[in-house]
């Protein structure tokens, strides 16, 4: 007994040496933010995922440096969300194209500073400063605190599809996409090695020849992957676990918090008993960006009701729940207390817009924000709209900030406008009932689930 003993802590002391020698690791934010104090076994977590498009170093074969170099785009980026009591995933996509603010980022590697943009291409983020930029541009965006991230390139792709044995996909019709060597029969195809990585970046053989129909084949092929990786019990079998993560660690990019061999495990082990009915596949609402249609922007307000699912930790999956009620899987993470507002509240000029066609609903709002402290509220009548929105006009940001913040309006639903003094809320038919608004996602948000097997759409089709 005491020899076996000695063999298993041994056994277990080689790997985790070996694990953590082949991760590389960087800083999880860029100079602007850290996690929460995440217990990453018990707590809800959020992980971003990203795919670098560097040519560096054993990516070369892909490319010249010319195309990418250094940190890469991100090129893929999805955020991974487990809930607290490990029964309900999501994979959240955010589109390469997608026009964003970026903070101001500093690069830990090279010591440079990079000024905030008020709008850039999402994935320039991590191409700047590394993957902490990426992580504090999402941050920005969607209000929440990610807890960890991985970065995977091009070899990794091809080495954890050999090492599980290939994956199966979909595709309506034949594909023949020289511009990435994708070549697969209508129907069924098991594509490991060269072709899966061939079927994550093809745009010209899929759909419309868009990032956002790659989008759909990335989904396809995790779906598949998660599929796979349940039914074989790789994540009870510590040995096949331990060579994936052999496998995928010598391709990855980590924070520190990450680092540990011991951390991923534990994820692992959270994710074993997950009904694949309950992962969840989703892409960022976007539209045409007004600066180029050839780029993409958030679409309100589908992706604050996206972003405030997120935060919650609610269930995707799941009926919403209803009008003005927050439901969520589990606790959501805590957070500081907001300082006190640096003027008075009772002289804010403040006013409610009735446009939700619902008898005495400004009234209510009224008596609540007077609750609030805005005591110098009045209403109106105003013509129907569909969405909820804050307007403000001159110096009133903080003002209009704290108002929306009171009734649960997302900052994205807030914005200056011309002909309006102080602040207005201009109450749209989405918020009918109750003090707390809650944005209604798209009934169509979840494009598959990992329990789904799904078909891609050849180029065309």
């Amino acid at each position: 007994m005491a020899l076996v003993l000695v063999g298993v802590i041994a056994f277990a002391g080689y790997w985790f040496i070996r694990l953590g020698s082949n991760l590389h690791q960087a800083p999880l934010s860029a100079g602007n933010a850290t996690a929460d104090a995440t217990n990453d076994a018990t707590d809800p977590l959020q992980i971003l995922i990203i795919g670098t498009d560097t040519r560096s170093g054993a990516d070369a074969a892909y490319g010249s440096q010319a195309d990418s170099s250094g940190y890469g785009n991100s090129d893929v980026m999805i955020l991974m969300d487990i809930s607290g009591d490990n029964k309900v995933v999501s994979m959240t996509s955010f589109p390469r194209d997608l026009m964003v603010p970026i903070p101001k980022c500093h690069d830990p590697k090279t010591n440079r500073d990079f000024p905030a943009q008020t709008v850039g291409q999402i994935n320039s983020a991590m191409a700047e400063a590394g993957p902490g930029c990426a992580v504090d541009t999402v941050n920005a965006l969607t209000g929440l605190k990610i807890d960890h991230f991985m970065v995977a390139d091009f070899n990794a792709v091809k080495d954890l599809s050999n090492t599980i044995g290939g994956v199966q996909v979909c595709v309506n019709a034949p594909i023949d996409d020289p511009a990435s060597g994708l070549k697969l029969n209508a129907g069924n195809n098991m594509v490991q090695g060269e072709q899966a990585l061939a079927f994550l970046r093809s745009r010209h053989g899929v759909g419309d020849g868009s990032d956002l129909s790659r989008i759909k084949s990335q989904q396809e092929f995790l779906a598949s992957l998660a599929r796979k990786v349940k039914s074989d019990g790789t994540l009870s079998d510590v040995s096949k676990l331990l060579s994936i993560a052999d496998t995928i660690t010598k391709n990855l990019t980590v924070d520190q918090g990450l680092g540990s061999p011991q951390t991923m495990l534990t994820i692992a082990g959270r994710l074993k008993a997950v009904d694949l009915a309950k992962v969840s596949f989703v892409t960022v609402p976007w539209e045409p960006y007004t600066g180029d249609p050839n780029r993409v922007q958030i679409k309100q307000p589908a992706a604050g009701a996206l972003f405030q699912a997120l935060r919650e930790n609610r269930d995707l999956t799941a009926p919403a729940p209803a009008p003005n009620q927050t439901a969520s899987a589990a606790p959501t993470k805590s957070s500081s207390s907001p300082a006190p507002p640096a003027y008075d509240k009772t002289i804010q000029p403040v006013t409610v817009a009735d446009g939700s066609a619902v008898t005495g609903r400004a009234a209510a709002l009224v008596q609540f924000l007077a609750g609030q402290g805005f005591t110098k509220t009045t209403q109106f009548t105003a013509p129907p709209v569909a969405t909820t929105n804050v307007y403000y006009g001159g110096d009133f940001a903080d003002v209009a900030a704290d108002v929306a913040a009171s009734l649960g309006i997302p900052s994205s639903q807030v914005q200056q406008a011309p002909n309006v003094y102080g602040v207005q809320v201009y109450v749209g038919q989405d918020f009918t009932t109750g003090t707390h608004y809650t944005p209604k996602m798209p009934d169509n948000l979840v494009a598959q689930t990992a329990a789904q097997s799904t078909c891609q759409a050849a180029f065309g089709q």
